[in-house]
């Protein structure tokens, strides 16, 4: 699996704008656990270089997404971070290792309920999780220095913008389901002005809960 991601870094290195990922993701990446976060279905196939199904219209993305994205929110050892999209809690067994805190937000409850339960057994202890519309943040524990969002959305939420910290960063799938979409890197600076950068073309399952108000 490491061998394909690095073979897909290789690949889109001109869009994503490096030649590696950090060292210290791909060391959490070897030694998390895949194939306990895929259905017992496709244990063949956890390993594999690809998106696999987990049920309720859901995925569990892709290893080289996993990492990418990881990787774009450079994260620090004491940062908090916000996940919306648990699925089945592989991306954030990977944050968890990387960061202080990670607080992250399902909007299926049975996805919600199976995903605490398999992280509470594997020992991710610095995780805190709800069931709830992601689109709206977790504004009790805000500020957040990272934000990652595992669905695409129509646009950019303004209260996951609220709620970065001043330099914080922002990965977020934008674009229509099911066609084309973006994933984009959205950085806060000290004066709370945004910066915006289109990264690479993806495909995520759709963002639940979205409304209409605009960055």
């Amino acid at each position: 699996m490491l061998d394909d991601i690095e073979r897909e870094v290789q690949y889109t290195r001109k869009m994503i704008g490096k030649n590696a990922f950090d060292p210290r993701v791909m060391a959490v990446m070897s030694k998390t656990p895949r194939h306990e976060f895929v259905p017992k279905s496709y244990l063949d196939a956890a390993f594999d270089n690809g998106p696999l199904p987990i049920g309720h219209g859901q995925t569990i993305s892709q290893p080289y997404i996993v990492a990418l994205m990881t990787d774009m929110l450079e994260l620090e050892a004491d940062d908090i971070v916000l996940e919306i999209g648990t699925g089945s809690g592989y991306q954030t067994a990977i944050l968890s290792q990387l960061c202080k805190k990670v607080y992250t937000i399902e909007y299926i409850p049975a996805l919600a309920d199976a995903a605490r339960a398999r992280l509470q057994n594997l020992g991710y202890d610095n995780i805190e999780s709800i069931t709830g519309n992601g689109y709206d943040g977790w504004p009790e524990h805000a500020p957040y220095d990272a934000i990652i969002v595992t669905a695409a959305a129509s646009h950019i939420p303004k209260p996951l913008i609220d709620q970065l910290k001043p330099g914080g960063r922002l990965v977020i799938p934008v674009g229509r389901p099911h066609l084309y979409q973006e994933l984009m890197l959205v950085e806060k600076d000290d004066e709370g002005e945004l910066n915006i950068r289109d990264v690479l073309g993806v495909a995520f399952v759709p963002l639940q809960g979205e409304r209409d108000e605009h960055v």
